[in-house]
């Protein structure tokens, strides 16, 4: 008897919108990704770029259409997520195990952000750079199939942001899905860019 697969990764909204206070930040917002998509999202301060990626992770409610996620996720946003009391390594290992994640994967990620020199340093003593390359790590160590990458390239130097873009383009190889919300255009080859007007709609 054949084992069955697991479903590919695949991500649909369909005509969301979301209200938040009395703003309808986001309105009739369709997107469809696949197993191995990396769509870039674009847009002004404010037009709802987080709001939608907070939306996909579940932590926020469609006022309108619906939206469909086949797959694990991981959201790496301003929320750190990592107990500032623990050395880097500890951090990362707490959420590791908590997604069944090997010491090999937490390893690869530290080593993936160029993190293994501070695996012993308290996270409340990183930089702005090196919190964002945690939080960066932590999604790397997820083995969430669907990455959504809220402005993560604020505060990393060249070299870090070279290594976003491998891991992103390996996580994408390897049939994952990134949704990578930014202000500038894209440095590597996307599926798809999604350029957000200040209404929240598909410019």
């Amino acid at each position: 008897m054949s084992l069955r697969q697991a479903p590919l990764p695949s991500l649909n909204l369909d005509n969301v919108a979301v209200m938040r206070g009395n703003r309808m930040v986001l309105r009739g917002l369709s997107i469809a990704a696949r197993s191995g998509d990396i769509i870039w999202i674009r847009g002004a301060n404010g037009c709802g770029k987080s709001t939608l990626l907070r939306l996909v992770a579940g932590l926020l409610a469609v006022t309108s259409g619906a939206v469909h996620a086949e797959g694990r996720i991981a959201l790496a946003d301003e929320n750190l997520a990592l107990d500032a009391n623990m050395t880097v390594e500890a951090a990362l290992r707490f959420w590791a195990d908590m997604d069944g994640a090997s010491t090999n994967v937490r390893d690869a990620a530290l080593m993936d952000m160029d993190l293994q020199d501070l695996a012993i340093i308290p996270v409340r003593f990183l930089s702005t750079g090196q919190r964002k390359r945690a939080s960066i790590a932590r999604v790397l160590a997820s083995q969430a199939d669907i990455w959504l990458m809220d402005e993560p390239y604020n505060g990393l130097d060249s070299a870090s942001c070279a290594r976003l873009d491998q891991a992103m383009l390996a996580h994408a190889a390897s049939g994952g899905i990134v949704l990578v919300a930014a202000h500038q255009p894209p440095s590597i080859n996307v599926a798809h860019s999604l350029l957000l007007d200040t209404q929240g709609t598909a410019a």
